[in-house]
């Protein structure tokens, strides 16, 4: 006949009963607790080599000018206001000119005068050739002796060179008309081409000064043509050997934000800006491939230009965001745990880098590289709905 336990086993098992689910609590609390992290799928996709502005662009139009007068003066004349569309030849503005119009009123005057004195004097030289024909027959005759011949070629002669000179004081007094004209001219302002006026500086009454050499003046107009813009954007000038004329675009507007359109470089400038010491810069045009596409835009907005140096189709990639310094990603491993990666990259831009070995397609890559604890050895969970895409 067996006996039952004594009561001090039965303690000393409820004893180890207590402290084992201790233990076990202990545990359970101070295990190490998984991270959680967003990670991307690696996979096959585009990627491009890019260049990008270092400072905002602005859009510019293809042509604009800034219009003063040759000479000071009064404005007497707008003919436009801010806003006007106006075409190539129209008049914009005038300063007084009185003065200069009497001046070429007396010039056409003395067109006139002189035209009339052409008809004058050629008319006598005409009458002195015939003169001369009547003295040659009636020498022949034996009427006159040479000499009135003579006397009479000699007259002809004078009054044939009248003639010359009156036709030459036409062409001068032509000239002084064509001068007049031209200083008149100097007092009116004519739109070069069509476009829209974009600012005017002055009003009716007020002196109007042209800029002398080396002193900035505000302009009178500032005439734009809209119909052609471009983007001018300064690139850093160790990227300008990169870049040359031709080479594809993205180009985004602080504007148009969410958007991006294609374009073209155009021109790279020859030469290097120095805005600072420290920061020297190749200014780079760049034209819309569709500008109707684009649709209407001011001139002076902020623009970026991307340059594209090369693309890959069908490139396996990882976000340049996974990218740990060394060209290392983690990945996650399928026990949970982050594992360490050295790859082999090729193509890079900032949101996407071309990976030539070290990944498969289909491994997951933690891109929430800046969450504490991320590290090769960390047991992880994939947060839900964060995969990135």
């Amino acid at each position: 006949m067996s006996q039952s336990p004594g009561p001090w086993l039965r303690r000393a098992l409820i004893a180890v009963a207590i402290f084992g689910a201790i233990a076990a609590a202990i545990w359970w609390v101070g295990r190490p607790k998984p991270i959680p992290v967003v990670v991307t799928e690696v996979a096959r996709g585009r990627v491009e080599s890019t260049i990008a502005n270092t400072r905002a662009g602005t859009v510019e139009a293809c042509q604009r000018t800034k219009l003063s007068t040759i000479l000071g003066g009064r404005i007497e004349m707008l003919a436009v206001k801010e806003g006007d569309k106006v075409k190539k030849g129209q008049l914009l503005m005038q300063l007084w000119n009185d003065d200069l119009q009497a001046q070429e009123a007396l010039a056409r005057a003395q067109v006139e005068s002189a035209r009339k004195r052409v008809i004058e004097a050629c008319t006598l030289a005409d009458s002195a050739e015939r003169e001369v024909k009547r003295q040659a027959e009636l020498y022949e005759r034996g009427f006159v002796s040479a000499n009135a011949i003579d006397n009479a070629r000699a007259a002809a002669d004078a009054k044939v060179a009248s003639c010359a000179t009156a036709k030459s004081d036409v062409a001068q007094a032509q000239a002084n008309v064509a001068l007049a004209r031209v200083q008149r001219g100097r007092t009116v302002l004519l739109a070069p081409f069509d476009g829209t006026v974009a600012k005017i500086v002055g009003e009716v009454g007020e002196y109007s000064t042209p800029s002398p050499p080396g002193v900035p003046t505000p302009p009178a107009i500032d005439l734009i043509d809209e119909s052609c813009l471009y983007v001018n954007a300064p690139m850093d000038e160790v990227d300008a050997p990169k870049v040359r004329a031709g080479q594809r675009v993205r180009i985004s507007l602080d504007a148009l934000p969410k958007q991006s359109f294609a374009g073209k470089v155009r021109r790279v400038a020859p030469y290097v800006t120095a805005v600072e010491k420290q920061a020297r810069t190749v200014d780079l045009e760049a034209t819309f491939d569709e500008p109707a596409q684009v649709g209407p835009l001011l001139v002076g907005y902020s623009a970026d230009v991307e340059v594209i140096l090369d693309t890959r189709d069908d490139a396996l990639r990882v976000p340049t965001s996974a990218l740990l310094e060394g060209q290392r990603v983690l990945v996650v491993d399928d026990d949970g745990r982050l594992a360490e990666r050295q790859v082999k990259a090729g193509l890079a831009n900032w949101e996407y880098t071309e990976v030539l070995d070290g990944v498969r397609a289909g491994e997951k890559i933690v891109t929430s590289l800046e969450r504490a604890g991320v590290k090769a050895g960390a047991l992880v969970t994939v947060e839900s709905g964060a995969t990135a895409k």
